[in-house]
């Protein structure tokens, strides 16, 4: 069977191919597995009730449920769940949004593939332009959305910076000595908090990228998929922030709705006809079930008291045990732990790890523990850099037996991997705190 040039993207190996393919394996096998390696969020009780309520409401009031599966909405997304999201924005962080500011995708991934493809790649004038991410690791599904022949990311080394009050921790900083927008610049994307580390970007940190995003007249992508203004699973002191030069990406996965493939575009009104005209081409519209599920709560602002009494802490202290199961099990190891800031993963540095990260990997699924190799997630990172290959990201969302006992079973191969090899001690490009 013969396939045209488009099918050369989609045929080779992918971080993210291989993340979903993971998570669906595991999720059917009859023995006990630890997923440690998905991004599914965890399952809330609290949360979940609140959503069984909402759905026994719109099976009860008339015929919303038959509306909801029955009718297709526009390509802007459902026109009802927008108007009360602009008004929740308008009302709670004072941000000038209308519904011409916001368009529906069928989630997050979706949301980037167009992004990304609307300012990078070939242009009308023959330049070629690229995504900048101010600095890596970053989102592994990032990776692959380029549709053109060529490289459409370029990305900066991040600063390493000791945590001067516990040398577990470690934190990436972004270095705007070494950054550059130049002309080759379609957008700056950083996402808040970072998923693969828990980084999150400081206010002044984002003001500076706002400024050179202005300067360079590109707009600036923050995708705000596990931060604010929800599902807010942020522990640091961090601004909700939206001007009409940015583009703030959302999700409603985090916020225990994974399924519902819902994602949320806020920008220019240009950008959102755009979304609204690739939505109609390749979606006809995009699904209603998640913002009917939701328009009530967010209409009543309810949902982002839900992130603040229940998702958010619930999250801290899933954190919390999980960084001390590292420092009991992995005390003897030479482990470093991104600051876990945000988001729903411990990112763990093996300093000198005598195997790589995906050899590490191959090893831990032979235990039944399934983590994502670091390596992945370094898009459009071109030098050398061994730190990338010392690197995993753990998800602590998952049952909380099973992450102890995956943690303990990480130590445990890491440990033997070590066993008869020198470690070398060598930092790697750390600055002082």
């Amino acid at each position: 069977m013969k396939f045209s040039n488009f099918s050369n993207h989609f045929s080779q190996d992918s971080g993210i191919l291989q993340l979903m393919n993971d998570l669906g394996h595991a999720l059917n096998l009859d023995q006990e597995i630890y997923m440690l390696g998905g991004g599914n969020p965890a399952a809330i009780p609290q949360i979940e009730a609140r959503y069984r309520a909402e759905m026994i409401r719109l099976l009860e009031d008339g015929n919303q449920f038959e509306k909801m599966v029955g009718n297709y909405d526009s390509p802007q997304g459902n026109q009802r769940f927008i108007e009360v999201l602009a008004e929740l924005l308008n009302d709670t962080f004072g941000w000038p949004v209308t519904s011409k500011n916001i368009a529906i995708t069928n989630g997050s991934q979706a949301s980037f593939g167009v992004l990304f493809n609307l300012f990078a790649g070939q242009f009308a004038d023959r330049t070629c332009k690229k995504i900048l991410l101010p600095m890596t690791p970053e989102y592994i599904g990032y990776n692959d959305v380029g549709l053109g022949e060529n490289e459409i990311f370029r990305a900066n080394r991040p600063v390493i910076q000791d945590d001067e009050d516990d040398h577990l921790f470690f934190k990436y900083r972004v270095d705007f000595s070494a950054m550059d927008v130049d002309d080759e610049c379609g957008a700056i994307c950083i996402s808040r908090p970072t998923n693969p580390t828990g980084n999150v970007i400081t206010d002044t940190e984002l003001t500076k990228l706002n400024q050179l995003a202005k300067q360079a007249s590109i707009p600036l992508i923050l995708d705000g998929a596990y931060g604010l203004p929800f599902p807010g699973i942020i522990f640091t002191d961090a601004k909700p922030v939206w001007e009409d030069h940015m583009v703030l990406c959302l999700s409603l996965s985090k916020l225990g709705l994974p399924g519902v493939r819902t994602g949320i575009v806020i920008a220019d009104a240009q950008i959102i006809d755009m979304i609204t005209r690739c939505n109609a081409i390749f979606n006809l519209s995009p699904g209603r079930f998640g913002p009917s599920l939701l328009t009530r709560l967010v209409g009543n602002k309810e949902l982002i008291v839900l992130c603040d009494s229940i998702i958010k802490p619930y999250y801290k202290l899933r954190v919390d045990q999980a960084v001390n199961l590292v420092r009991e099990y992995m005390s003897d190891l030479p482990v470093r732990v991104h600051k876990p800031e945000g988001a729903m993963f411990l990112w763990l540095w093996f300093e000198g790890l005598p195997d790589t990260c995906e050899t590490l990997y191959q090893n831990l699924k032979k235990r039944d523990v399934y983590i994502i190799p670091g390596s992945h997630f370094f898009a459009g990172l071109k030098e050398n850099w061994e730190h990338k290959l010392h690197c995993i990201r753990v998800s602590y969302a998952g049952n909380e037996k099973q992450v102890e006992q995956g943690l303990k079973i990480i130590a445990q191969v890491v440990r033997a991997a070590y066993q008869g090899a020198p470690h070398k001690a060598a930092r790697i490009k750390v600055a002082k705190a």
